[in-house]
């Protein structure tokens, strides 16, 4: 997986669920990667982000859809 993404245009987008609150997971598909960030932190240069494999994110939000409630230690 790269190790250097480049966000520079990213379109990150939330959950429709969000109701337009500002406290959410935003996403963005870029570079073959996924990209994470936390709403509060849109505008912040050193705001950290998580990125994944595509791979590991369909699994994560998989397990999510089917109900596993153990998916953090």
């Amino acid at each position: 997986m790269k190790s250097n993404v480049d966000l520079t245009n990213a379109k990150w987008a939330k959950s429709e669920l969000s109701s337009g609150g500002n406290n959410c997971l935003e996403v963005a598909f870029v570079d073959g990667v996924v990209a994470l960030r936390d709403s509060v932190d849109v505008g912040d240069p050193d705001a950290a982000v998580l990125v994944v494999s595509r791979k590991d994110y369909e699994l994560f939000t998989q397990s999510v859809r089917a109900g596993q409630s153990n998916l953090l230690p």
